[in-house]
């Protein structure tokens, strides 16, 4: 199978790629070339820039693939820029969407395919649901569309937690170590699902050349599910430390870290379970094995031993305090 990849350099495109390649797939990755030493060494690579079509086309001649995966779309006009550019060059476009795009707050769990799209909190999930809708409007039988929609998926590095600085997520563990208090979001009870990018890719590359997902549309996640007080728990656990926790609504932590409300509203600030039923009856190979409790070692190991990314965000980490210290004022 001849497969090609729009990006392939991220979270789950990398473990993707790394199992498309000991599958034997015949994998091209079209990108521009920064981040693609991460790859394995048989992927064969197309630099180019997505936006600049007579490059794009240039680099296509020759060409047909089973399957072109989009992972880095993000508004209709990227994938009308993708149906012009690949029409003709496949007979399979795999969209990676955005379990984020079902409708908020969620009206029912578990989240099946049958809950309607519709995030008012989050323009990156109403960009997603734009996406799908005009790719399903497409009615072509030699460019046939498949939808994936993940949740939260994590890779060997990864520190999950609902408020943390996401350019030095080291802040977090300095906090920790430090014994200094960390925000729970209301009671920290609400039940999140995560996904880890190796299970992902098992269940991932029976889509492609699939004829029986033509049309449809999937959300892929796991079946691990834990609160977020257990998440904290687990990376505290990792580092030797008991955990300094201190609840504080949603509400009044979105009034000092407004640039999370999308996140919080739009996602993580409610339960999200998932039945992956619809996923499961056309991939055999799905998998939900990894626990979080066994990477997230992995994951504090690599920040407690790589002195170049145990960066303290200053400004992120006063604003934190600052917000503990205004709440213990009113409560």
């Amino acid at each position: 199978m001849k497969v090609l990849f729009i990006g392939g350099t991220g979270i789950i495109s990398t473990a993707v790629s790394k199992l498309a390649i000991k599958k034997g797939i015949d994998l091209y990755v079209l990108n521009r070339g920064k981040n693609n030493d991460v790859l394995p060494k048989k992927v064969k690579c197309l630099i180019g820039d997505i936006n600049n079509k007579e490059e794009i086309k240039k680099l296509l001649e020759g060409h047909y693939f089973d399957s072109i995966v989009q992972w880095i779309s993000y508004t209709v006009e990227d994938v009308k820029r993708d149906y012009e550019l690949f029409n003709g060059y496949t007979k399979q476009y795999v969209f990676i969407s955005s379990a984020s795009a079902y409708f908020k707050p969620l009206p029912f769990l578990p989240i099946t395919e049958e809950m309607p799209l519709g995030n008012k909190y989050w323009e990156y999930s109403e960009n997603k649901k734009n996406c799908e809708e005009y790719l399903l409007s497409i009615h072509n039988d030699d460019f046939n569309i498949t939808i994936i929609r993940p949740s939260h998926t994590y890779n060997d590095k990864m520190l999950i937690s609902q408020l943390k600085s996401n350019k030095h997520p080291y802040t977090m563990i300095n906090r920790i170590l430090n014994k200094k208090e960390i925000i729970m979001p209301d009671e920290g009870m609400n039940l999140w699902t995560l996904t880890y990018n190796e299970d992902f890719a098992y269940g991932f590359l029976d889509v492609l050349g699939n004829q029986s997902t033509y049309g449809q549309y999937y959300h892929l996640t796991s079946n691990k599910v834990y609160t977020w007080e257990r998440i904290n728990e687990m990376i505290s656990e990792a580092l030797g430390v008991t955990p300094n926790i201190i609840y504080i609504p949603t509400e009044y932590i979105l009034k000092h870290f407004e640039e999370f409300t999308a996140e919080l509203y739009g996602d993580k600030s409610k339960s999200a379970i998932f039945d992956n039923t619809k996923i499961k009856s056309v991939s055999p190979h799905y998998r939900s094995k990894m626990d979080y409790d066994n990477i997230v070692k992995k994951a504090v190991n690599y920040y407690l031993n790589n002195k170049d990314v145990q960066i303290v965000d200053e400004e992120f980490d006063k604003r934190y305090d600052k917000l503990i210290s205004e709440y213990k004022t009113i409560k």
